[in-house]
This record gives C-alpha cells, structure tokens and sequence, in this order.
C-alpha cells in the first residue's frame, strides 16, 4: 500500500479522494457517537462541507481514458451520483434547518449519501485501473 499513486494524481482528484476519505471515517464517528451533542452538530457540519467538496470536485474529474474529452462530454452513469449527492445534501439540510419534527428525517438522505456515495462509490474506485486500486494493491 502507497499514496504514491495518489500524490501524483492532478490535484483535483485528490481533493476528491482525501475528501471522501475524511467524510467516510467522519461518518462512521458520527454514526457511533451520541446524537443531538453539540460534537454531532459540529461535525456534521464538516461532513456536510465535506461531501459538498467531493460532488463539486467530481464534476471536474475527467476520463483518463479519453486525455482530449470536451467537458461536456465527461459525464457519464457514475455522475448520477454526484446529482444525487447534491438532492441527499440539501434535503437534508432542509430537514435540519426545519427543525421540529422533520429534524430526525435528515439521517434519512444522510445515510443515503453516505451508503450510495462514500461506501458503493468508495468501492468502484478500487476497482482495477483506478487509481485507488494501486493505492491499495500496488501498480
């Protein structure tokens, strides 16, 4: 295992990557930690800004594959992801400043964003050919 391969990554993928990696270990904190503690407000905050940061950044992540693609054609199935991300982060962020009885309704897209986004995501980027892949497992 070598961040080598990460490091040497354009600079908008590892904003991507060290973001999600963050997000995913925050998530996990948050899930275990007391609920409604000002510690759980605050950090989910960060998440918040967090996952904001990786669906932005992967907007700008273009096919390695494809070195000359037009921006407009960058996009493919996985960015569904990033336009559910966005929904995930602020329907939940309207539960959140709604307040009252909806505020327990933000775990609900919360969970979705962190499940769809950090955990499935996080695994396709193992995949071999990816960048993730020769982090973990070597070139």
């Amino acid at each position: 295992m070598s961040l080598q391969p990460l490091l040497e990554a354009p600079w908008i993928i590892q904003v991507h990557a060290f973001g999600a990696m963050a997000a995913f270990l925050l998530g996990v904190i948050q899930f275990a930690a007391p609920k409604g503690t000002l510690p759980h407000k605050s950090l989910g905050v960060v998440w918040i800004l967090l996952m904001t940061s990786i669906a932005v950044s992967s907007i700008f992540i273009r096919p390695a594959f494809y070195p000359g693609l037009p921006m407009t054609q960058w996009f493919g199935p996985i960015h569904l992801l990033t336009l559910l991300t966005f929904w995930g982060i602020a329907q939940g962020a309207y539960f959140l400043i709604k307040g009252g009885p909806t505020l327990k309704a933000h775990k609900g897209p919360f969970i979705g964003i962190f499940i769809g986004g950090l955990v499935i995501a996080g695994g396709l980027a193992f995949l071999p050919g990816r960048i993730m892949h020769a982090v973990a497992f070597g070139a």
